[in-house]
């Protein structure tokens, strides 16, 4: 039986049985799957397909949209372009993926510049493939389908912290969330001693919300028991999971929880590719994340100090690039 537990969002019962639900996992494993979301199934097939496309087009074709420097936040990473596991600190061989990313500077109110320099390297233009209209503008629908999503989400964490279901509201409102295309090719040589398709690690913001397909070598999670736990793929649902703002907002109530994305067996490894897209929603760059009140029991002190959203997302971001 799966310690991963899925939580239909639009259940008869209503928000306050939904926001029961999840806050009983986030306690517990900090991931959950959701039906009865709503996303529109049309944009998210569109953004699945223009994902697969990308990834199958020639090496030469994809790195026209390659990061401009080791670092740089958004555009293509070859296969093993990042180590995930650095961003615990942990030094492990770069992982066997690559990925296409982008971030918020499409999505940005008019109104709102960057203070500082590190508000505007997450704030960078995306680089584009030549020739990638239709990629671009599947992906940026999908992003915003799950934005909105992530919204949705963010109201029901609200409830199931017995505050107002708009109070992460202000802080979402110029979100610094990023999209993420990930392609675990197949093998075609076996893996050096601790390397994974994708790194133990946690995620750095509020929630991910991550579409993923039923493959060899797949998303685990470690549960309270120590051992690594695999996360089902289920057609129409998501994965969600918190991230470590969410554990530091929750006073480590919820629980941000170290994942990774496995080797498939030797024996299949050759035929093994796998594909999944990771909505990182992230608050507001000068949002101030600090311990929510109802988090906080009689003559209990916050385990954090408060820190800027944009700060911890910065410095963990620049912890995974894999240095030359």
């Amino acid at each position: 039986m799966s310690i991963i537990p899925i939580i239909d969002l639009s259940d008869p019962n209503g928000p306050r049985a939904v926001a029961d639900a999840i806050g009983r996992t986030c306690r517990e494993t900090g991931f959950f799957l959701i039906t009865g979301h709503g996303a529109n199934p049309e944009i998210v097939e569109r953004g699945w397909q223009a994902a697969r496309a990308f990834f199958d087009r020639a090496v030469e074709e994809k790195l026209t949209a390659v990061m401009p420097y080791p670092g740089y936040p958004y555009g293509y990473s070859p296969v093993k372009g990042e180590t995930l596991a650095a961003s615990l600190g942990d030094a492990k061989p770069a992982d066997l993926k690559e990925t296409f990313s982008f971030g918020p500077s499409a999505f940005q109110r008019l109104d709102h510049k960057p203070g500082d320099d590190a508000e505007a390297f997450v704030f960078s233009a995306n680089p584009w493939p030549i020739g990638g209209d239709e990629f671009r503008l599947a992906t940026q629908a999908y992003y915003r389908e799950m934005s909105a999503l992530a919204g949705r989400i963010m109201r029901f964490f609200a409830l199931a912290l017995d505050l107002d279901e708009a109070y992460f509201d202000r802080f979402i409102d110029h979100e610094a969330s990023a999209l993420r295309l990930l392609n675990y090719p197949d093998l075609t040589e076996d893996p050096v001693p601790g390397q994974l398709r994708a790194g133990v690690h946690s995620d750095y913001g509020s929630i991910t919300i991550l579409m993923q397909e039923d493959a060899p070598g797949g998303l685990e999670v470690k549960g309270l028991d120590g051992e690594w736990h695999r996360v089902p793929a289920i057609a129409d649902s998501f994965v969600i999971n918190i991230g470590d703002l969410m554990q530091r907002w929750t006073n480590d109530q919820w629980k941000s929880t170290l994942h990774r994305v496995t080797i498939p067996p030797r024996d299949i490894g050759r035929s093994a590719r796998r594909q999944s897209m990771a909505f990182f929603h992230q608050p507001n760059w000068d949002a101030e994340i600090a311990c929510i009140e109802t988090c906080l029991k009689p003559g209990e002190t916050a385990t954090y100090p408060p820190v800027g959203s944009g700060e911890y997302l910065a410095s963990k971001f620049r912890s995974t690039v894999v240095k030359a």
